[in-house]
């Protein structure tokens, strides 16, 4: 939609229009600014001729111009919806060595535990609209792979690059808290929560769990933890096919401690069904900010009556030179 953002501008358009209207100066009276003589070959002739009366024309235009270019136009874009109260949430994912493990079903296929999370956290991430999400991926320690956004694409994108090894073989679950307790300080006004994958203990990292979860109670943040593998599945050896529980390194009770003490839960995703039914309960523990309020994109057009004016200034300027250069070459001939 088009409109003028100072419209009372226009109420200049008038101005030249109202000065011809004033009294002439009386013969008796002084000029009250003496400009040096021109020629009158270069200031042309007073007669209203047909080169005056374009001149006219084209100063009331470039007058119209800059009229309209203080009115300030301007362009609206269609609406965008804005949040009307912030979630921030960050989202922490293991790249541990364990998680290639081959445990999980994704479409009727044996895939690892790190694409059956990038599967399923995908869509929870797409279906977050109005939050701040937050990437952070560990393993020896803790690295921030996207901040705190409302861009869910890019989020998604750098999830699915990640790979298991990219920051080491080891579980730094503390450090991982630590960082988004980090990243959280500088946002004073919003609902802080994490959300933690992990298929294993903490075996490394600076901070210990303890002191993680001090620090997350501390700044108020809720963590959600998830533990990720399945009980059991069957591996070929020597002797054949035996079972074996994959995730008997899983600290459910470390996990457990840090999420109730901070207000949040445990959960255990021991498949894609599992995982996709805990996402379904953050949605209902962590509900989407609803959207209340509209803002328009604007584009700024002023400097188009603007060039427009200089333009048409430029051309009165250079019209008398342009006849007193012709004159000159007239009398030298």
């Amino acid at each position: 939609m088009f409109e003028f953002a100072w419209l009372w501008a226009l109420l200049a358009l008038p101005l030249p229009f109202l000065f011809r209207l004033l009294p002439e100066r009386h013969k008796g009276q002084s000029a009250a600014l003496r400009v040096p003589h021109l020629d009158a070959s270069f200031v042309g002739s007073t007669r209203k001729t047909g080169s005056s009366r374009g001149r006219l024309v084209m100063a009331t235009l470039a007058w119209l111009c800059l009229v309209l270019a203080a009115a300030r136009p301007q362009w609206l874009g269609e609406p965008v919806n804005v949040p009307a109260e912030g979630r921030d949430l960050m989202i922490a994912v293991d790249l541990s060595g364990s998680m290639k493990v081959e445990d999980m079903q994704v479409n009727g296929r044996t895939v690892d535990r790190l694409v059956m999370i990038k599967h399923v956290l995908g869509e929870f991430i797409q279906r977050r609209v109005g939050d701040r999400l937050g990437l952070i991926l560990f393993a020896d320690t803790a690295y921030l792979q996207a901040p705190l956004t409302y861009d869910r694409e890019t989020v998604h994108q750098l999830l699915d690059e990640a790979v298991i090894g990219l920051v080491g073989e080891q579980t730094a679950i503390g450090d991982a808290v630590g960082l988004a307790v980090k990243r959280f300080e500088a946002r004073k006004e919003s609902n802080r929560v994490l959300i933690l994958l992990t298929d294993g203990q903490n075996t490394a990292g600076n901070i210990t769990p303890r002191q993680a979860n001090d620090l997350a109670i501390q700044h108020n943040i809720t963590v959600y933890t998830i533990g990720v593998g399945a009980d059991s599945m069957l591996v070929q050896s020597f002797f054949g096919t035996r079972q074996v529980n994959p995730s008997q390194e899983l600290d459910e009770n470390m996990l457990t401690e840090l999420a109730q003490s901070t207000g949040g839960q445990y959960f255990r995703a021991r498949d894609t069904q599992g995982l996709e039914a805990i996402y379904a309960r953050l949605d209902e523990l962590e509900p989407v900010a609803r959207e209340s309020r509209q803002m328009r994109p604007q584009t700024a057009l002023f400097y188009y009556p603007l060039a427009l004016a200089l333009a048409l200034t430029v051309l009165l300027s250079l019209s008398p030179i342009g006849r007193w250069l012709m004159n000159l070459s007239r009398r030298s001939a």
